[in-house]
């Protein structure tokens, strides 16, 4: 129920006001971290930039050590993650289940919910893919979890780190005062949700002509359209912010939607459940406990405390400028070796000015060969150093040990007398690193299946395929959030195909104990 409908114009004033200023403050505080997310990407995106010095086009490479750490990780986490047998979510059975009645009930929410991510929210497995990549670059990602009231199915977005603008002082997202989240709209966009009573019924002045979209600089130099047209966006910001709408003292969660340019609000909703709110003996509210619609996906904690977290772009980009320098300076040096270049004296008797030969051309002089020595001065050029090219190789040595990308991960082999046992413990080893990076997107996957496990209790619409496709009855009541006798959880365990079948590989040992169920150990064994 959008309440700004009913509020005097004069407050929603206030409270839009309140709201951009709020927002204002908290892009202050992160603007440090922003414009370091612009070099990263740069440097993983191979943006190509003119270079003027030593001199004009100078050369101006970019080593890959960047995108190829970021490419690894997702190569590895994308087929964990996003299993090719569907199974992206499991369940969980919580307390005693004698009877095996929860296990069944797992198994039947786990096909839901899988059927949901995979077939009904059409872009989730596309955006997962895009997380992936982005994420060890930047170093923190978010996805925006609810029901659509126009679609009437549950949507989970990719949000950008720059298109979340929280307090980078914020201790959690949980715990954060404000979040705003950058949404630009087009006017055809506002005009639908107005018509969908979502958005307040009011008329907006039209979008800038260059559109300021806050901290969402284009890397790659595109300039804004100079003429506005029916595409061009509104900015709208929307903040899950606390007011204190009743004046009893206490502020109370709340969802604001408002125009950047205007400052109208188009939207004020509650962001808390019945079943969330808490009271003292004598009746009164003690606590709200606010819906969370954001899940972070974090890769490296932030070493500063900050609540942005941080990638490979933060711990390789200076050894990838390094190494930028060093390969272009290489580079530079050996085309002066290549291209001589020198002084031509006046006192030899040749038309002065620029002179270019082509290969195997001879050019007739009249000058003596010795007359030529004595006039013509080659510039001392040293070839490219061999001690720049030794530290060269240390630091793409030191920055691959420091994303794990050896060559054992890229799919070559080792020496030919390297035991494999050797081979199978470096690798390990090696893994020791992303795994405890896929164990912080695990968490965040979890997070983020609650969500959606706490939207699928309350709205009947998520079932009406649902049922056909399954062909078994399904419905919120399955969802009970009260018993919690099943949770939807990721399994981090098995983060590679070798581990799954060495896994599988003890399960048969155990089979003829005839201690568990012979036909599921199959079943698992084959799938592995």
């Amino acid at each position: 129920m959008n309440i700004a409908d009913d509020m005097d114009e004069q407050e929603l004033r206030k409270i839009g006001d309140d709201a951009i200023e709020g927002y204002k403050k908290d892009c202050d505080s992160k603007s440090a971290w922003d414009g370091q997310v612009d070099t990263w990407v740069k440097l993983a995106a191979q943006v190509k930039e003119t270079k003027n010095y030593p001199w004009q086009n100078a050369s101006n490479v970019k080593f890959p050590l960047l995108a190829t750490a970021a490419m690894q990780f997702a190569a590895r986490a994308y087929p964990s993650l996003v299993p090719a047998d569907g199974k992206v979510v499991q369940f969980k059975v919580v307390g005693a289940d004698p009877q095996g009645q929860k296990a069944i009930l797992a198994d039947k929410l786990a096909k839901h919910m899988n059927y949901q991510l995979l077939d009904d929210m059409e872009d989730w497995e596309e955006e997962m893919d895009r997380l992936l990549i982005q994420l060890p670059i930047v170093g923190c990602l978010f996805k925006k979890t609810y029901f659509d009231p126009i679609k009437k199915k549950n949507v989970s977005q990719l949000v950008g780190p720059k298109d979340l603008v929280v307090n980078y002082w914020a201790s959690s997202l949980e715990s954060a005062h404000r979040k705003t989240e950058i949404i630009p709209m087009t006017k055809n966009q506002v005009v639908s949700l107005q018509k969908a009573k979502i958005y307040r019924d009011i008329e907006l002045p039209d979008p800038q002509a260059t559109p300021k979209l806050p901290n969402k600089a284009d890397v790659h130099g595109n300039m804004s359209p100079g003429q506005a047209d029916s595409a061009t966006p509104y900015v709208i910001l929307e903040q899950h912010t606390f007011l204190d709408l009743d004046d009893d003292g206490y502020q109370e969660p709340y969802i604001i939607t408002v125009e950047e340019q205007s400052r109208d609000v188009l939207r004020i909703v509650a962001r808390f459940d019945s079943d969330g709110v808490y009271k003292n003996e004598e009746d009164e509210i003690i606590c709200i406990e606010p819906v969370e619609y954001y899940t972070k996906y974090g890769f490296i904690p932030n070493p500063d405390g900050g609540f942005y977290d941080i990638g490979f772009g933060h711990l390789l980009g200076p050894l990838n400028e390094s190494t930028n320098t060093l390969v272009n300076i290489l580079i530079d040096s050996g085309h002066l070796s290549t291209l001589q270049a020198g002084f031509i004296g006046k006192g030899l008797r040749l038309k002065m000015g620029e002179e270019r030969f082509k290969p195997g051309e001879w050019k007739s002089i009249n000058a003596t060969g010795d007359d030529i020595k004595k006039q013509i001065f080659p510039l001392p050029v040293t070839p490219p150093s061999e001690v720049l090219f030794k530290l060269l190789g240390m630091l793409i040595e030191s920055g691959k040990e420091l994303a794990s990308v050896a060559e054992i991960f890229t799919g070559k082999m080792p020496g030919q007398n390297t035991p494999a046992t050797t081979t199978q413990a470096t690798i390990e080893q090696g893994m020791k690193v992303f795994t405890a990076i896929y164990k912080r997107t695990y968490r965040a996957l979890a997070k983020e299946f609650r969500k959606l496990f706490r939207l699928n209790s309350l709205y009947e619409e998520n079932f009406q395929k649902a049922q056909l496709v399954l062909d078994e009855p399904i419905g919120p009541q399955d969802y009970d959030r009260k018993s919690y006798d099943v949770c939807p959880t990721a399994d981090p365990t098995a983060v590679s195909s070798t581990q799954k079948q060495q896994k599988a590989a003890m399960l048969a040992q155990v089979i003829s104990l005839g201690t568990i169920n012979i036909m599921e150990a199959t079943k698992r064994i084959l799938e592995a």
